[in-house]
């Protein structure tokens, strides 16, 4: 894999850019992998590339039905954060987020990553309380947050009113390390990373079924043939359901769609990131000008990927009283992703009922914060057969009643 820099970009400018390679091989299927990761999403890459870069395994395959990042890699709103309240979701979401950090250093591939800030606000006296308590809680498991009072809110997001008649801002959870990154560039550095590894990512390459023997993994069944595997991971967000499915057993999960719009590109005018729970939005600006919008799942179960008229109306009334200039702004393109939604609010990291197939699914709303932090621990657990991040997450947890209610957290402000 040829390095990216200046002085390679240099050296391509003076020959009209004909020496760059492909950034990943278009690889073919082979008989049998050690790993198969089915999903060539942010997550399902990053369990590969940690499952090569902390573990030593390079005989991995990456299935992919459509083409690489098109889930919901490439249809979310890019927020990054870690300031949850239970113990368990603090520390996967603030290991992420340190990952983060580094992303464009580690992969050699710029993410875009932007820590510019990310402010919860408290609109009820309800959510003064919880947010405070979050804080407290945050305190305790290292992640640096703060509740900051309404006059800093205004001073760090000058556009807002916080006077709203229906709503006005008390205050604040403020993260100040929490930002946003590229989404499209965090799927194609991994991606980049694990072909030079010598891993395969193939693209157009249904799974059509789970061939197994003796209540243990052998291999899929896929729309370029049978592959053989000796472990197994599904990452495939929305249609983790389907896939269980195949394989023999059933998820705790609902799939349901989540949409997003931006605006027309304008002048800056908003450099950090703000989420609004009570009013059910929240907003930020991209590179580009455009305003980032997005708000809560669809209130019923679907497999859409296209927006609809009822979000727009609900998410853009709610935001306007808060942030008056968006109603002067024409919408530039709307979309949806399908998520996978538990009844905890919190992600499913787990061993499966069949043998040696490995489950990533449930993050609801909160998916692209998590990529680093669920690959790192989705490769430990693969690897090791367990880890100490994933294991409040597993299966037996509905079982038990051992849940990790997120819901305040989760919201809908991701």
């Amino acid at each position: 894999m040829k390095k990216y820099s200046v002085f390679a970009v240099a050296r391509e400018a003076m020959r009209h850019h004909t020496g760059w390679n492909r950034a990943w091989r278009d690889a073919q299927p082979k008989a049998k992998y050690d790993v198969i990761i089915i999903g060539a999403g942010g997550h399902g890459l990053a369990t590969a590339y940690y499952l090569g870069k902390n573990f030593g395994i390079t005989n991995v395959a990456i299935l992919e039905k459509g083409w690489l990042g098109g889930g919901n890699t490439g249809r979310n709103t890019t927020i990054i954060r870690s300031n949850y309240l239970q113990d368990p979701s603090a520390a996967i979401y603030e290991k992420s987020r340190s990952l983060y950090e580094t992303m464009s250093q580690d992969l050699n591939y710029n993410v875009m990553f932007s820590p510019r800030g990310v402010i919860m606000l408290a609109q009820t006296e309800h959510e003064v309380r919880g947010y405070k308590r979050t804080a407290h809680a945050n305190a305790l498991q290292g992640v640096q947050t703060e509740f900051i009072d309404a006059a800093r809110v205004k001073e760090l997001c000058p556009i807002m009113d916080i006077d709203g008649p229906s709503y006005p801002v008390l205050g604040g959870l403020w993260q100040a390390r929490g930002g946003t990154a590229r989404h499209d560039a965090v799927a194609w550095g991994y991606a980049r990373a694990c072909s030079d590894m010598g891993m395969d990512v193939i693209q157009k390459c249904e799974v059509t079924g789970i061939r197994q023997e003796g209540g243990k993994v052998v291999g899929v069944s896929t729309s370029r043939g049978d592959i053989g595997c000796d472990k197994l991971g599904m990452v495939v967000a929305g249609h983790s359901g389907h896939l269980a499915d195949m394989a023999g057993f059933r998820l705790p999960i609902e799939s349901v769609a989540l949409q997003a719009l931006v605006s027309e590109p304008i002048k800056p005018c908003m450099d950090v990131v703000v989420m609004a729970n009570t009013v059910h939005g929240y907003l930020s600006q991209s590179d580009k000008g455009e305003m980032v919008i997005g708000g809560g799942t669809d209130g019923y179960n679907n497999y859409t990927q296209r927006g609809s008229f009822h979000h727009i109306e609900e998410t853009v009334r709610a935001l306007v009283e808060t942030f008056p200039m968006l109603s002067r702004l024409k919408m530039l393109r709307q979309w949806g992703g399908i998520v996978d939604v538990t009844g905890d609010r919190s992600p499913i990291l787990s061993k499966t009922p069949v043998e040696n197939i490995f489950i990533n699914c449930g993050w609801g709303t909160g998916g692209f914060k998590a990529i680093p932090g669920s690959g790192w621990a989705m490769a430990e657990l693969m690897a090791k057969g367990r880890s100490p991040l994933t294991d409040a997450f597993g299966l037996e947890r509905f079982t038990e009643g051992r849940f990790i209610d997120e819901s305040v957290a989760a919201g809908v402000a991701h």
